[in-house]
């Protein structure tokens, strides 16, 4: 299995109580506790977004490195793409040194 570091930002509907974003997150560390490894975790908070999103002008960011396969960035997106709380999502590989 080939694994490699990745990065992934999701941002929250500002307006979600602390459960809520909870839920999110530990589905998130689920899905890549099947295939994966969380190397570290940074909470942004609630942030302004450049532009508005689904009638949002702030969000509430958070960051997730981690490796994993494939597989486990397929299950993430998929997952992330039909959760109501998640406005916005991106995954990105990180350049192995």
């Amino acid at each position: 299995m080939n694994t490699r570091s990745y990065e992934l930002v999701y941002i929250l509907k500002p307006n979600l109580d602390d459960e809520a974003k909870e839920a999110v997150f530990n589905k998130v560390k689920d899905l890549i506790a099947v295939n994966g490894e969380i190397s570290s975790v940074d909470t942004w908070g609630n942030r302004k977004l450049a532009y508005p999103i689904k009638k949002f002008n702030e969000g509430f960011y958070n960051l997730v490195n981690f490796t994993g396969g494939n597989d486990v960035i397929s299950e993430i997106d998929r997952n992330l793409k039909i959760m109501d709380s998640v406005i916005r999502h991106m995954i990105v590989r990180k350049d192995e040194k």
